[in-house]
């Protein structure tokens, strides 16, 4: 009989879900997600799109950043090798898209082990100037490595196909995009129950206490940047399957910028916190355009005054969230269940 939160045996204890609860609501996310597509619009499927492959770059950012205590600001960069990858491999190759996004995960996996060398010597602001120097260079490169990037005009890729069939429009799209998502996902909730999400945790912790205690941090760091950056480099290339025109303005700062305040906002360190995160930014933009459509036509000064408001915006939740909730959406998620699962005997 289960006392508490104590666990029968081990299997009770490694399961993802361990309640019947958490498997219902698992069940019906699953029914959610296959039937989407078909009740929804091509806007409702973009946005649904769009923060998956946010929820894909945000995950992988999370492991570096929230998991492993490693500050980076070249997550869109990676992005974009991920991207121009994909677009390469899709215009001179014509490969499959799933061996595409393997591959363009790899790419970025090697970038992403080079620009975490200075990870050994320094950290916390060094290394995000660091990485924010990488993502000048790479920027450099999209731009000016012509024959191979298209320069400023970028690249036009065809749409991905599966069995001959096109997939062009964000609700066809979409089944490449969720499922993708889903082991991603899966995948990141498993690597923190074996001994290198550990050891990722420990070096968080305490680096110096976790090399006394046997963990490689030179090894252990380029490993969590190499996952990080495979993690983007995938999100980069669902991007380029979604838009299907890459050019280096894509890929700028400001989105490396977004994906640090999306884990923010959404708790760093947390699986569910890279989620919420990811959808909380997404939608932020698509809630001040929809006030801006509102308030055009009895303010004709809105789009003006509106524009830059994105960018307060995200700066303001981040000093919101880092002041009254550092542990962002995803603590106050797990004090309203833990509200609901006391009820009505909390005091």
């Amino acid at each position: 009989m289960r006392i508490g939160t104590a666990k029968e045996n081990y299997l009770h204890d490694a399961a993802l879900f361990d309640t019947n609860v958490q498997r219902a609501w698992m069940v019906a996310l699953a029914a959610a997600l296959l039937v989407l597509p078909f009740i929804s619009g091509q806007y409702i499927g973009y946005l649904v799109c769009l923060v998956l492959i946010n929820i894909v770059s945000t995950t992988g950012l999370n492991i570096l950043t929230g998991f492993t205590g490693l500050v980076s600001l070249g997550q869109a960069a990676f992005m974009g090798v991920g991207a121009y990858t994909v677009a390469i491999l899709e215009i001179n190759a014509g490969t499959p898209f799933l061996l595409n996004l393997l591959i363009a995960g790899g790419a970025a996996s090697l970038v992403g082990v080079v620009v975490g060398l200075p990870s050994l010597r320094v950290k916390g602001l060094y290394l995000a100037i660091a990485t924010i120097a990488a993502s000048v260079i790479l920027h450099f490169v999209f731009a000016n490595w012509t024959s191979v990037t298209g320069g400023v005009s970028g690249l036009t890729m065809p749409p991905a196909s599966i069995f001959g069939f096109e997939l062009v429009q964000p609700n066809q799209v979409y089944w490449i995009i969720m499922p993708i998502t889903v082991v991603m996902l899966f995948g990141a909730a498993n690597l923190f129950r074996t001994r290198i999400g550990r050891a990722f945790i420990a070096i968080r912790d305490r680096d110096i206490s976790a090399e006394v205690l046997g963990i490689r941090l030179l090894r252990y760091k380029l490993l969590s940047f190499a996952i990080s950056s495979f993690y983007a480099g995938v999100a980069g290339g669902l991007w380029a399957y979604f838009f299907r025109v890459i050019t280096p303005e894509s890929f700028p700062l400001m989105m490396s910028i977004f994906f640090l305040a999306a884990i923010i906002v959404g708790g760093m360190g947390s699986i569910l916190g890279g989620i919420l995160g990811a959808v909380f930014m997404t939608m932020v933009p698509e809630i001040l355009k929809m006030m801006v459509g509102v308030l055009s036509p009895i303010w004709p000064d809105a789009v003006a005054v509106m524009s830059p408001v994105r960018i307060i915006v995200f700066g303001g939740l981040i000093i919101f969230f880092l002041i009254f909730e550092p542990d962002g959406l995803a603590e106050i998620w797990r004090n309203i269940r833990r509200f609901f699962h006391l009820w009505p005997f909390r005091t």
